[in-house]
């Protein structure tokens, strides 16, 4: 396990002890207040960095620093301005403090905390607003991240913020105190975590407000992840907030701030006719982090272990016809089976899971951009929609330049993107998703991999909703600066956030109309939302902070994108940024004490994070590309074993995987040993019940499937696909009707599934 936090030269962690975080979530924002208590217990006067994560969208909006009763609240302003005036402060024996978020990713800040006199307490405070993410079973998610990997930067990249990250093994020598308190309009079901909770508390006999604290003990060695459940989660809603009324006039926070959330519900019949063509890419980390375990619990997988049981259910979903290829990445990439996507057939799905069950963790460090260049570079299969599928535990330290290659290239295709294990980088994941028109998946602790990446393939493969539009109806004097971006896509179930700042005066009317069209197959959709321009009390200045750094983040990118790096364009990002108090990349808050003030004999103890360290290797055969190698690395030479055979994946695949190891490429399954070995059955026990109007597959396909929905439901989001092109399959048989067959199976498994429930 990695974390974050302060360490001596020789890795010892100094000199955190404790963080309190206070939690409030309103519906489906959260705000966050962070305390992080230091104590210098050297002889001499302390300066030390404490390099952490927070979630890539978040809102950075407060930070001060309390010495002993005396408070000192930081100012944001131009980076290097704040910069100079830290190292100045320090140096004159002024104690300061500095915040700043690393230009190389959006989620990592540097804390550096200077001039602590001996034995001296500075208690810090951060705090910070996001948007809870949607999660698979409608929950809405928080995260606290605790664990900060290092980051792998490829060669000639300057490093930053991202280059103190270090190892830090054990348990981390802080504590944790965690209270969050939810207030909504729907009424709050339940709240789970990954961690141990103490018992909810509701307020109010409506269940709309609740308090609920981390048990103590908590070792903030993970992530605490808290999932939030409402009653009718998906109905759309809308929040007013006010503006400030000292702020300038004609600034964003002197206005009205609209943040609306849609969840566009498709209708079932065009949703049911999932596509039967694409290209399929999965790219796959091979990272030495990817050998790490999922969790430290009882037989627990390794993070490569769990990919490729992932990678045979993918294989195994994909639609006859469609296109496919496989690579995996490390600090070179390599093309798993073929140099250019190829033709699903049961050819080449055999020769493609040979390779999936040779993949190791052995491609030492994480540089994606290279193998992201190299499939951007190959032609799109005409009529085959491309569909590229990351899979990565997210430790690199170019990230920005990554999301800017996905965005260019995103006319071209969609990416669905996987973060793996604790401490990804939810600015790459999430990323990679939202500039590649995708969807994002999180897999930690004890999560299972597979359901929530064949809930990704179910958008993949689902119709793409195009021409979308948006359409403001407000009373008269009211007119609307739109904050968001257009949509660019939409998801079944998925939630749509849209900001905008309302100008002037309603000259009467007290109501707003939002509408968002789009063409869904050969049908025109429309989705409406009527708000209330009255603004809704007690959101803080929230929804203002979040409309402004989804402003400042397209800013950006904009002058990221620009090859003159436009000054204008960087003056509106730190003159936004100063006037909505929430952190950029060109800004950074400054707290000084003026008051204290001694003499500073000799250079300050420094208490950083270390540089990581790689050393080079000479260019390995690959496909292009190349990079730096960790000084930990293997041999890359291809493992030895005995090939996958067709025939069987694993000896100790559960009973599911197993079964559909066995599947062939058309959707059906052959009757013999090994189908009944997965059955827990003999071979005579199958084939003497088979009845006699039935040929061997067609029964064997038919088996397979009241097993699938007699025994396994609760799973039926990992095998759904599977399912389907077996049902295919056997009504492409024309083998009459099979009801005496869906009978006599029923008996052999012990269930009771109907033949229409089977869809044959």
């Amino acid at each position: 396990m990695v974390n974050c936090g302060l360490v001596t030269q020789k890795n010892v962690p100094v000199p955190l002890k404790s963080i309190s975080v206070e939690v409030r979530v309103q519906d489906h924002v959260s705000t966050v207040s962070s305390t992080l208590l230091y104590v210098n217990e050297e002889e001499r006067p302390l300066e030390a960095l404490f390099v952490f994560p927070l979630p890539a969208d978040a809102a950075v909006c407060h930070f001060s620093a309390k010495i002993g009763e005396q408070e000192i609240v930081a100012e944001l302003q131009n980076r290097e301005t704040a910069r100079d005036r830290y190292d100045d402060a320090v140096s004159s024996g002024q104690q300061a403090f500095l915040l700043e978020e690393s230009a190389e990713s959006p989620d990592v800040f540097g804390l550096s905390v200077g001039c602590l006199s001996p034995g001296q307490n500075a208690a810090v405070t951060i705090i910070y607003v996001t948007e809870l993410d949607v999660q698979a079973d409608h929950s809405l998610r928080f995260c606290l991240p605790a664990v900060l990997n290092p980051r792998y930067t490829p060669a000639g990249s300057g490093a930053g913020i991202v280059s103190e990250i270090s190892s830090v093994c054990g348990a981390v020598p802080y504590t944790l105190t965690l209270s969050v308190h939810v207030s909504s309009p729907k009424p709050i079901s339940k709240l789970e975590s990954n961690c141990t909770l103490d018992p909810l508390v509701f307020l109010h006999s409506d269940h709309t407000q609740a308090t609920v604290n981390l048990s103590p003990g908590h070792m903030f060695d993970k992530d605490v992840e808290l999932f939030l459940y409402y009653q009718d989660p998906h109905q759309p809603s809308a929040i007013v907030e006010a503006g400030v009324a000292t702020a300038p006039s004609g600034s964003l926070m002197r206005d009205p701030v609209v943040m609306i959330s849609l969840y566009p519900e498709f209708l079932e019949e065009v949703m049911s006719s999932l596509a039967t063509q694409g290209e399929f890419i999965f790219l796959m980390d091979r990272s030495g982090s990817m050998g790490e375990v999922m969790h430290h619990g009882i037989g627990a997988q390794t993070r490569i272990e769990s990919a490729k049981d992932t990678l045979l259910l993918l294989l195994k979903s994909l639609p006859m016809g469609c296109y496919f290829n496989i690579f995996g990445f490390g600090s070179r990439f390599e093309a798993f089976s073929f140099y250019e996507s190829v033709e699903y057939n049961q050819d080449t799905l055999d020769e493609a899971l040979k390779s999936v069950k040779r993949m190791q963790a052995d491609l030492c460090g994480t540089e994606i951009l290279e193998p992201l260049k190299y499939i951007y570079s190959q032609r799109c299969k005409p009529n085959h929609p491309r569909q590229l599928f990351i899979f990565t535990d997210g430790e690199v330290g170019n990230t920005k330049e990554v999301l800017d290659l996905v965005k260019h290239h995103v006319h071209s295709h969609r990416c669905f993107s996987f973060g793996i294990g604790e401490g990804a980088s939810t600015a790459l994941i999430t990323g990679m998703a939202r500039e590649g028109s995708g969807h994002a998946q999180f897999i930690t602790g004890t999560d299972r991999m597979q359901p929530k990446v064949m809930q990704s393939l179910r958008f993949a493969l689902q119709p793409p909703v195009f021409n979308i539009s948006m359409r403001w109806t407000l009373p008269g004097g009211i007119r609307v600066e739109k904050l968001s971006q257009p949509i660019k896509v939409l998801f079944q179930g998925q939630r749509a956030l849209i900001y905008g700042r309302l100008k002037g005066e309603s000259s009467g009317g007290s109501e707003g109309t939002v509408t968002v069209k789009y063409r869904l197959k050969d049908q025109l959709v429309k989705n409406q939302l009527h708000f209330c321009l009255k603004p809704t009390e007690e959101t803080g200045l929230a929804v203002h902070r979040l409309a402004a750094r989804t402003r400042i983040r397209f800013l950006e990118q904009k002058e990221r994108a620009s090859s003159a790096r436009l000054k204008s364009v960087r003056r509106k990002i730190v003159e936004l940024s100063v006037q909505a108090g929430v952190s950029s990349v060109h800004t950074a808050f400054i707290a000084i004490n003026k008051d204290s003030r001694q003499t500073v004999e000799g250079p300050l103890l420094q208490r950083r994070v270390p540089t990581r360290g790689f050393r080079h290797f000479p260019n390995r055969p690959m496909l292009r590309g190349g990079g730096r190698w960790s000084s930990d690395c293997e041999s890359d030479e291809e493992p030895s074993g005995d090939g996958c055979g067709k025939r069987r994946w694993s000896h100790n695949l559960d009973p599911l995987l197993q079964l559909v190891s066995l599947q062939k490429a058309s959707g059906c399954w052959d009757l013999d040993v090994t189908l009944a070995d997965a059955f827990g059955k003999t071979e005579d026990e199958l084939t003497n019940q088979k009845p006699a109007q039935v040929e061997g597959s067609v029964w064997a396909t038919l088996l397979a499937l009241i097993w699938l929905y007699g025994c396994k439901i609760d799973q039926r989001v990992e095998w759904q696909f599977v399912a389907m092109k077996a049902a295919s399959w056997i009504r492409s048989q024309k083998v009459g009707d099979l009801s005496e067959c869906v009978c006599v199976g029923n008996v052999l498994h012990g269930c009771q599934v109907t033949k229409d429930t089977l869809g044959i």
